[in-house]
């Protein structure tokens, strides 16, 4: 299956990192919602009153930094039958390209 996301949307495939209190890793029982992600797919931008158009300034492949509990949870078979998550998050919900 293929995602287009509409407009300001953007296709995120969450980077699960594992959970830290202090020094100490926690088990993966312990859930974290992700806040950082690998963009999939993006949108068309958005086109204001005078119709001028504002592209989103991601590309496929960006990591970026978004807020927890702004992007919404999909889940999608793939081609074999497995299940993957995915979040679909506005432009606002990012808060930045994270650069090596």
């Amino acid at each position: 299956m293929k995602i287009k996301p509409l407009r300001n949307r953007i296709l995120i495939e969450p980077l699960k990192e594992p959970v830290r209190k202090g020094s100490i890793i926690l088990p993966e029982t312990v859930e974290k919602r992700p806040e950082k992600g690998r963009v999939i797919a993006v949108g068309t931008g958005e086109t204001d009153d005078n119709r001028k158009h504002f592209p989103i300034p991601l590309k496929k492949g960006d990591i970026v930094l978004f807020t927890k509990y702004g992007p919404n949870e999909i889940s999608i078979k793939g081609p074999k039958g497995e299940e993957k998550e995915y979040l679909i998050a506005k432009l606002d919900d990012v808060l930045a390209i994270v650069e090596n």
